[in-house]
């Protein structure tokens, strides 16, 4: 048996000091964002006390679905290797980037040089994205949907050189493994959004109604979802995830901090996976069980 924990939107507290030079780009807008809302909600132990809890659940491999900093400053970067260096190392950690680590051009760049380990696997090419991870007989397969935005715009893309790579890796990994396909931005038609959502998910849809997988694992929406799309055998499993950085107040009108822990494992020719989703109630400092549910 396999156990996977997915966390998702960390947003890593507090913002290291930021010149006014810094400030002249999109960044202005998510700064005034930071200090009339964010350093509120995004601030405390609830992070630490989220990640010491997973940790003693003892995941054999842990999935972060994007948006560890917040303005893509370069100070930001050395934060969030420090981070992951909590979680695990980059041989039990991996990171699908998403928006916030791709805030402005350069920002993907200081992320990549300092914390890119944990954003690199097995690979069909020299490309980056999709890679592999495979733990036992289950297969981790990132994807990005990171790219610099203009203000007040937070969508992805899922362009279709990706799709093509993600086509094979999918059909080269077969029935052999249970695949999970890791991605910031959720793939669902429900979610569709042209300022805040994914743009070629439709495309991401089509491959893996051709290609098949066992289960899709998302961030961006700051919320706790299951959805379902076509795949070659039957529906897939969509499951987004509250972010980890969030505050349990209710003014801050997002689910409070949660993760989810997959348990998977291979009985005869099909496979079983349960889900179980810990996390913060608004109205106490505890962590606690809130849904325990099969998926297979």
């Amino acid at each position: 048996m396999i156990t996977l924990a997915h966390m998702s939107d960390i947003h890593l507290a507090p913002l290291p000091p930021v010149k006014w030079t810094e400030l002249v780009n999109k960044r202005i807008t998510g700064y005034v964002n930071w200090r009339l809302r964010r350093q509120s909600t995004l601030a405390g132990d609830g992070l630490t006390n989220l990640v010491r809890h997973m940790k003693e659940q003892t995941p054999d491999f842990v999935a972060v679905t994007g948006d560890l900093v917040n303005l893509g400053l370069e100070p930001e970067a050395n934060t969030a290797w420090n981070w992951l260096q909590t979680v695990g190392e980059p041989d039990t950690v991996c990171v699908a980037p998403g928006n916030h680590d791709a805030y402005v051009r350069p920002s993907f760049g200081f992320n990549n040089d300092r914390w890119g380990e944990y954003m690199r696997g097995e690979t069909l090419g020299a490309e980056q994205f999709p890679f592999v991870r495979r733990v036992g007989e289950v297969a981790i397969i990132t994807c990005t949907s990171s790219i610099p935005t203009g203000p007040f715009m937070a969508y992805g893309r899922f362009d279709e050189a990706q799709a093509d790579r993600l086509r094979r890796i999918l059909t080269l990994l077969g029935d052999d493994y249970f695949r999970v396909v890791l991605i910031h931005h959720p793939p669902n038609q429900e979610a569709r959004s042209a300022r805040l959502g994914l743009h070629g998910a439709k495309r991401l849809r089509k491959v893996v109604a051709e290609c098949g997988a066992e289960l899709i694992l998302h961030g961006h929406t700051h919320k706790s979802t299951i959805y379902a799309i076509p795949g070659l055998n039957g529906d897939v499993p969509v499951i987004g995830v509250a972010a980890a950085g969030a505050a349990q107040s209710e003014e801050s009108g997002e689910d409070p901090a949660r993760y989810n822990l997959f348990k998977i494992e291979r009985l005869g020719t099909a496979w079983s996976c349960s889900m179980r989703e810990f996390g913060f109630q608004r109205l106490s400092p505890d962590i606690v069980l809130r849904l325990s549910l099969r998926i297979y």
